[in-house]
Parts: C-alpha cells; structure tokens; sequence
C-alpha cells in the first residue's frame, strides 16, 4: 500500500517525466519546423523545461529521498508520432502546434493533480504554481500562434 508521501512523490517524479519528454518533444519540433519563428518558440521552450526540471530537482532533493530520471515510454511515443506527423502531414508547423497544445494541456492537468495534495512542502507548491502558470500562458500563446498558421 503506498503512502501518503510516496505518492506525492510519484506525482512529483511523473512531472519531472512529463517535463523532460516536453523537452525532449519540443526540441523534436524545433528540428521539424519550418517557421524561423515557431522553431525559436519550440527551443525556447526546450530550455524553460529543462530550468522547469532543475529548479524541481533542487526543491525535491531537499525534501525527499530518491529521484527517476529516466524519460517516460508514453513521451517517446509522443516524440515519435511528432516525427511521424512532420513527415506525412501537409502542414508541419500546424500539427506539431496542435501537439504542443495537446502536451501543455495534458502538463496543466497533472500540475492541478500535485497542487491538491495539502502535505505538499510550501516551497515546491510555490514552484509548481508557478510553473503551471508558466505553462497555462504559453498554452494561450501556442493556441493564438495555431490561428496564424
């Protein structure tokens, strides 16, 4: 039976998952981009995530025990079909902005699911707000960039 603490610490692992594929994917699309501009947005939001992830594992380590650090198999798949999709899609840039939507959607979700545990140290539910917040913007950004292409 796993306990309280082993649980929110799953939750916080499984962030650090989500974040490190987000790296991951929107490094992919940066690659598969053909907007200059959208491929700046993808990259930039590669490194936000990493910052994401390290400012995490700071807070983490001074809580809790032990950290996964390995990426998750759902991201890699995610990873692959963006590939997958930027090679058979008529519009690149479109559908890895429909990904990217999608992903940022699903990484506010699981943000909300952390947030309500109350045994959350104050410091990493400071940063987890902020982070969410971070990523609920640009989702609002990612969605007014889809209208443009």
């Amino acid at each position: 039976m796993e306990t309280k603490y082993e649980k929110m610490v799953d939750q916080l692992e499984e962030i650090l998952e989500k974040n490190r594929d987000a790296e991951k994917g929107y490094k992919k699309a940066a690659e598969n981009a053909d907007s200059q501009s959208l491929k700046s947005y993808f990259e930039n939001k590669a490194r936000e995530r990493a910052q994401f992830n390290n400012s995490l594992k700071r807070e983490m380590v001074a809580n809790y025990d032990d950290i996964d650090d390995d990426s998750s198999f759902t991201g890699s798949i995610h990873r692959t079909w963006m590939d997958v999709k930027a090679l058979f899609s008529a519009d690149d840039d479109e559908s890895m902005l429909e990904e990217a939507i999608r992903g940022d959607k699903a990484a506010v979700e699981e943000y909300d699911e952390v947030l309500e545990d109350t045994n959350l140290p104050n410091a990493i539910a400071t940063l987890i707000r902020d982070q969410k917040t971070k990523i609920r913007t640009d989702l609002n950004r990612i969605k007014s960039m889809e209208d443009l292409t």
